[in-house]
């Protein structure tokens, strides 16, 4: 996928967390673990709700802001690209699983961080916050969510 705009930035935002929720879910019925099987259907439903949410803000977002060119980072800094999905969290205990998922998330709110930091117009800087704080918030939901696992 070619990123130039943070429409597009959005868009591969988007897709990055509806490939992971398919991961996740592929990956559920595999893992010999019931705390990381759990942990994995949650997960996946979980991102499947934040593709919804990054689609709302790819929808409803200001034009002006969505149309701000951000192919620079790109060329510097190469985003995480989806890879396909041949069962990494089939092996993984539930620490490694949230290690891994957590990484991946600190990614994209790095990607958030750095093109807000480059960012003239209110609009976009706006957007940009809005949605690293958005990302860290889940990330921090998301730990707390499957810290509760431990105590089954």
């Amino acid at each position: 996928m070619q990123i130039e705009t943070l429409k597009d930035v959005l868009h591969w935002t988007k897709e990055f967390h509806q490939h992971l929720s398919q991961c996740l879910s592929h990956c559920a019925d595999k893992n010999p673990d019931e705390r990381a099987r759990m942990i994995l259907a949650y997960l996946s439903d979980h991102e499947k709700s934040l593709t919804k949410v990054v689609n709302g803000f790819e929808t409803s977002s200001n034009e002006q802001a969505l149309n701000t060119w951000c192919y620079e980072y790109v060329n510097k800094q190469p985003i995480v690209q989806h890879v396909h999905c041949d069962s990494p969290f089939a092996d993984l205990n539930a620490a490694q699983i949230m290690e891994v998922i957590v990484d991946q998330h600190q990614q994209v709110i790095e990607l958030y961080r750095y093109l807000a930091s480059r960012a003239d117009v209110p609009s976009t800087q706006e957007l940009l916050a809005s949605l690293t704080s958005l990302e860290e918030h889940e990330i921090k939901r998301m730990v707390q969510s499957t810290n509760r696992f431990e105590d089954l």
